[in-house]
């Protein structure tokens, strides 16, 4: 039984591609629609969450907002899998690097995502799940830094429930090899496990939090295209 549209995408099922591009903030979603996509269509505005539909060197691609944090990316990515047959999220966000040798601008292709959310608690597992990328993705992702030279690493994320925290513990990821904190990550990964797609995280160093580096709302929005480079070379 068609589902659509649903409570929180306007869509009807058909209106949106098979492989999304997905960004946290809607004006980096219009700003990739009017500079990435050719025709494009919008197919939601709910609560001001923009998506659009179009093509990209003749292949169809929708992108579409997902707001911020896990409970947020988690709706949207359940209705987008599980409603509308799409079969592939490629999530490009900022994060903040708890790594010396990570910089502003830097790319970060997320192998997997630590979290201290409960999001998998749901699932009533028996133990730890491990959120990790789709490998194809990943590794076509890698292969595209290295072809035009952008500066990347690949690795762990920590996907907090939180943006301020009373104890950040940031130390503590930081001696177990985790490159930058961000938000949605993990619950994007458990998504996809769930309902048997792929997704990929990819997310450009927008402020250091060891050395309390920072660029500003503007540069977030419009500058970091380095990232959507990658992801759109990814459908």
């Amino acid at each position: 039984m068609d589902k659509t549209p649903t409570a929180h995408i306007g869509a009807k099922y058909g209106e949106i591609a098979e492989t999304v591009i997905m960004a946290g903030d809607p004006l980096r979603v219009k700003f990739m629609a009017e500079n990435f996509l050719e025709n494009p269509v919008l197919f939601n505005n709910v609560r001001g969450m923009l998506g659009y539909t179009g093509t990209h060197n003749g292949k169809r691609v929708s992108v579409m907002g997902h707001g911020m944090g896990m409970p947020s990316i988690g709706i949207y990515t359940y209705e987008l899998y599980n409603f509308y047959g799409v079969k592939t999220i490629i999530r490009v966000g900022s994060a903040g690097s708890i790594q010396r040798d990570l910089h502003l601008g830097d790319l970060v292709i997320a192998a997997g995502a630590c979290t201290n959310s409960s999001y998998a608690d749901q699932y009533e597992l028996p133990g730890t799940f491990s959120p990790i990328a789709d490998f194809d993705l990943l590794r076509h992702a890698a292969d595209t830094c290295d072809k035009l030279g952008y500066r990347y690493k690949v690795g762990n994320v920590f996907s907090s429930d939180m943006f301020y925290s009373e104890n950040a513990h940031n130390d503590k990821w930081i001696n177990m090899g985790v490159l930058a904190v961000e938000m949605e990550i993990a619950g994007l990964y458990m998504n996809a496990a769930r309902s048997g797609n792929r997704a990929l995280g990819i997310c450009t160093i927008s402020d250091h939090i060891i050395t309390g580096e920072v660029t500003t709302a503007e540069e977030r929005q419009t500058t970091f295209t380095k990232m959507m480079d990658v992801a759109f070379s990814l459908i």
